[in-house]
């Protein structure tokens, strides 16, 4: 084999559309700054609602992303996320972002189904019956309308007559 064949083997394989500099390993000063993304967590929620620190990933160069289980009622398998960053050779910790995302566990809403493609066969049979109800009822309709055109041609009753001049 090459030498060049055995380099792209031995070379990992990084997804696609992913930057190679977001694959490395995170900025080891912000990944140790778990008690400042509780701190900042906290803040936007009550603390028993945040549970075991889960781990912290890279995001970039100089920004880390620290996630905690969620215990918020109705929100199972999700994670609070605090992304903190720092400037180049600088020990201050900043707060980018902070939120709830779900994770692989999560129960999430079906995804959104246009309303033509939710109707059912059984959803069309109950319209049937009131389309029908609504075929008759022009129907029922025309028939009033013949009997008064019969009324209006017949000649007048004897107490209805017009007095003449």
């Amino acid at each position: 084999m090459a030498p060049q064949e055995q380099a792209a083997k031995a070379a990992p394989k990084r997804k696609a559309g992913v930057p190679v500099w977001r694959t490395g390993k995170p900025d080891a000063f912000l990944a140790a700054a778990v008690d400042v993304a509780l701190a900042a967590v906290e803040g936007i929620t009550p603390p028993a609602t945040i549970g075991p620190h889960l781990g912290a990933k890279s995001e970039g160069d100089r920004l880390v992303t620290h996630l905690f289980e969620s215990r918020l009622a109705g929100y199972g398998g999700w994670q609070w996320y605090a992304v903190l960053t720092r400037n180049s050779r600088s020990k201050v910790v900043t707060v980018d972002e902070l939120g709830l995302l779900p994770s692989e566990d999560s129960i999430l809403a079906p995804e959104w189904v246009p309303w033509a493609e939710r109707v059912r066969p059984e959803d069309e049979q109950q319209q049937e019956p009131e389309q029908a109800r609504q075929d008759e009822a022009p129907a029922a309709e025309q028939g009033s309308g013949d009997e008064e055109a019969a009324d209006d041609d017949a000649e007048p009753a004897a107490g209805d007559a017009e007095p003449e001049d």
